[in-house]
């Protein structure tokens, strides 16, 4: 497995953003390749994910700037509204060019792709019942495992009734409903919660802890919330979904003070409420996907459904190898690009290891969202010594131009190595910044090396390089 320049055969089960990167680094190696989807390539993220859900953040954002800045800045655009069957026609072909492109890419590459079920009948192969061509069986030097994730539906009662569903479901809607609960905090209930209550729907969400968001920085999770509590969002924090019934007007969805909440508006005690919504949807989060997949029988190792694998990618199990959102906590598509191609580099006798050190993470809402490394909680308890810089958008010339000035940018340095130990935006192009700040962590950089690179003016990147000098006070235009 370790010669260089041989031909290998490789298998990859699963055609999501891991799968189809993987076999396309695998092809550019050499290797014989082997792709197999069940369902569409480009897996969650393409299809039922990271694409159509900014298809209807991007339409989201348009009308509300369309209501609340055009005539300010002196355009006049009367009676902006929502054409849902359009946006509906765009999501699906947006999707649709990119699976065609996806599969284009696959084609040009020369790989082998196969559509239907796939079952690892051993460490060197795969039996595949193709939609179009029967059962086949598909041998190789080492196989990857792609196989994704799903929606996470925990097991409450009334879970299972008619207009209770999933984030797959609430992409197609027939039309936006004029109420809507969400089960969940996280990134994917925040982003459904920033669109339909743009849309014009009445979004409440219910989330077990204390704050949004609880996996990226508190700070700028209550910055969050609190945009989206102004554009009409109720949120109930600490509180938890205990039934849903059918009801005259709705589903009925008694919701209860959780232990990890707060309970101060209940003086401690555990309470309970009711919520009438035209749909529940259940945004807990995902679960790796790995049944049916023949892992049992190979004794390759899973813990709670996740496959395990070391840096390399590979399994316990010598030639399988595994990535994406079967094997990480991370669940984030650029996460399993990386993976993909790690895996095949070492399969194909490169030597690679996956560094989990820089992932940025991002929240594609009104304001953005984005982190990359350490919050100053994680930092602390690591034992750090930290030093933090923060810059408002209040005083960045082309925030104040875009009226998208009510974020921040956030630098956190260990104290006496220098170094930058994570960084949190609020605002602006956030999603698109944190490439920045996610290469300065990469490479060990100081809030200096940022501070001291040139950024263009008027930019909303100046905010990142005056956060940098303020972690050691030096801020040209102030600074928190």
């Amino acid at each position: 497995m370790k010669e260089i320049g041989k031909m290998k055969k490789i298998a990859i089960l699963g055609a999501g953003p891991g799968g189809y990167v993987a076999a396309i680094r695998a092809a550019h190696l050499g290797a014989a390749v082997t792709l197999i989807e069940k369902n569409a390539v480009g897996g969650t993220c393409l299809n039922v994910g990271c694409i159509p859900t900014k298809v209807l953040l991007h339409s989201a954002e348009l009308l509300d700037s369309l209501r609340s800045e055009a005539k300010r800045i002196g355009v006049l655009a009367d009676n902006p509204r929502l054409d849902w069957n359009a946006l509906m026609k765009r999501k699906a072909t947006t999707v649709s060019r990119l699976v065609t492109g996806t599969k284009e890419l696959v084609k040009r590459n020369g790989i082998e792709y196969m559509e239907g079920a796939g079952v690892l009948k051993s460490p060197r192969s795969i039996q595949v019942r193709d939609r179009l061509a029967g059962d086949r069986v598909i041998e190789a030097d080492a196989v990857v495992i792609a196989t994704g994730s799903e929606p996470d539906i925990p097991d409450v009662p009334g879970f299972d009734l008619e207009g209770v569903v999933s984030s797959d479901e609430a992409l197609s809607f027939e039309k936006p409903p004029a109420s809507l609960v969400i089960s969940g905090g996280g990134v994917i209930g925040m982003e459904f919660a920033a669109a339909f209550a743009s849309f014009g729907t009445r979004v409440t969400v219910v989330v077990t802890s204390p704050e949004i968001l609880r996996s990226m920085d508190p700070e700028s999770a209550v910055v969050l919330r609190k945009a989206l509590e102004k554009k009409g969002v109720t949120f109930h924090r600490g509180y938890s979904i205990e039934s849903v019934a059918r009801g005259g007007e709705g589903l009925e969805i008694v919701i209860e003070s959780a232990e990890s909440g707060t309970r101060s508006e209940t003086n401690g005690e555990r309470v309970n409420k009711k919520i009438v919504a035209e749909k529940l949807l259940v945004a807990k989060g995902r679960r790796p996907y790995t049944r049916d997949a023949g892992l049992e029988a190979l004794g390759v190792k899973t813990e709670r459904g996740r496959v395990l694998a070391d840096n390399r990618m590979e399994t316990n199990v010598e030639g399988v190898y595994a990535i994406g959102d079967c094997v990480n906590s991370y669940m984030l598509a650029h996460v399993a690009s990386r993976e993909g191609e790690v895996a095949v580099e070492n399969i194909l006798g490169h030597s690679a290891t996956m560094d989990y050190g820089a992932i940025p993470g991002c929240v594609y809402t009104s304001p953005e969202l984005a982190s990359v490394g350490m919050t100053e909680q994680e930092a602390e308890k690591k034992g750090h010594k930290i030093r933090v810089g923060r810059f408002p958008l209040t005083t960045n010339g082309k925030s104040m131009i875009t009226g998208d000035n009510g974020g921040m940018m956030k630098v956190i340095a260990d104290q006496e190595t220098k170094k930058i130990l994570g960084v949190h935006m609020v605002g602006g192009p956030a999603t698109e910044m944190i490439s920045e700040a996610t290469l300065a962590l990469r490479f060990g950089a100081t809030p200096e090396d940022l501070a001291e690179t040139i950024h263009a003016h008027p930019t909303v990147y100046e905010s990142l390089a005056e956060a940098a000098a303020n972690v050691f006070g030096r801020a040209i235009h102030g600074g928190q």
